[in-house]
């Protein structure tokens, strides 16, 4: 597609800009309808929980209430207290909001299909994720009310933690296919289970590893039952408890996006990305984003499922389970991954 524009009459500098915009607005116009969808399948997920209906009057089946709600949070009026740092509480929902988006620039949706293919995504997603808690502690911190700055303590203590682990449990996937890059990564799983499975998943060696990033990805993203930094319980909504209009929608888009994109990465690593579950001929026969849309919206279920079941840990509890089970069980078992390849498989790391 960036070469066809760079050949064309456009000229070859307008021509990669314009290449590339296009290419841009095909990922993020996606992720931002499927945001909205997503919060709907919550609600819907939650309500079937519950056993009730759900969102069911706006529009089909209420599939436009998400759209409604937008427009009801557009059109109310934007109120900063007296008291916040007005610049920096207008920025933090901006940042939360964009960085949820430019991580799904190296996830692969086919082997061509990839905003940017670099050779090291997994450090790029790294970076990313990373930087996502600052716009919380700014909000909490910007607020100037006690509520909002507790839960952005909560927030970045709860990231830093969880953080450490996804980082050694990532590691494992990466000694595996012995690659930073995610296209690298999908196609490693191509075959590797009783020779016909293309999954990590089943991989006896990453399968505690999968669960627990599961878990850690819950605590990364604030969910049940690890949503200690906005328990409204304890904290009204913390982080958020001052937002209004489009500055809390920016939060609630950034939340909805940050999920999907460890759904996308929960699928890329161990349920092998845009492959089909099974080496079978006549399941190549799907294109390779509709598999991987359908591990992240299987993914986003038991998200939600997750949710919907599972009662809200002390957080005592959500640190005792980051520095006391995670951290050390990570480290161990990548440890236990690389002897495993080094002396098992040699010749893996050459």
């Amino acid at each position: 597609m960036v070469d066809a524009f760079q050949q064309s009459f456009l000229g070859p500098v307008l021509g990669y800009i314009v290449a590339y915009t296009l290419l841009i607005l095909a990922i993020v116009l996606p992720v931002l309808i499927g945001v909205a969808y997503a919060v709907y399948a919550d609600r819907k997920i939650w309500a079937a929980a519950q056993m009730r209906r759900g969102p069911n009057v706006v529009g089909p089946w209420g599939l436009l209430q998400s759209f409604a709600d937008g427009l009801k949070v557009f059109l109310k009026e934007t109120i900063i207290p007296a008291g916040a740092n007005k610049g920096v509480f207008l920025l933090a929902p901006m940042i939360t909001f964009t960085l949820a988006l430019v991580g799904w620039a190296v996830v692969p949706f086919s082997p061509s299909l990839v905003l940017a293919d670099i050779n090291v995504g997994i450090l790029y997603i790294f970076a990313v994720s990373s930087l996502g808690v600052y716009g919380i502690i700014m909000s909490g911190w910007a607020s100037n009310s006690k509520y909002p700055f507790i839960g952005g303590l909560r927030s970045a203590a709860q990231m830093v933690s969880y953080e450490v682990s996804i980082g050694f449990i990532v590691i494992c996937v990466v000694l595996w296919a012995n690659s930073f890059n995610l296209n690298t990564i999908v196609m490693a799983q191509k075959g590797t289970i009783l020779g016909f499975i293309n999954m990590n998943l089943f991989n006896p060696l990453l399968f505690p590893m999968a669960i627990m990033f599961l878990i850690s990805a819950l605590a990364e993203t604030n969910r049940p039952p690890f949503d200690l930094p906005e328990a409204e319980a304890e904290l009204v909504a913390g982080y958020q408890t001052e937002y209004s209009s489009m500055s809390f929608a920016l939060f609630w888009l950034g939340e909805y996006g940050a999920i999907l994109l460890m759904c996308a990465l929960m699928s890329v690593l161990f349920l092998g990305g845009y492959l089909p579950p099974f080496e079978l001929e006549f399941l190549y026969w799907v294109p390779g984003i509709i598999w991987l849309l359908l591990k992240i919206a299987f993914m986003f279920f038991v998200f939600a499922w997750i949710f919907a079941t599972v009662p809200r840990y002390r957080y005592d509890q959500l640190m005792r389970l980051g520095w006391k089970v995670f951290l050390p069980v990570s480290l161990f078992w990548v440890f236990l991954v690389s002897g495993y390849l080094m002396f098992v498989t040699p010749g893996h790391f050459q």
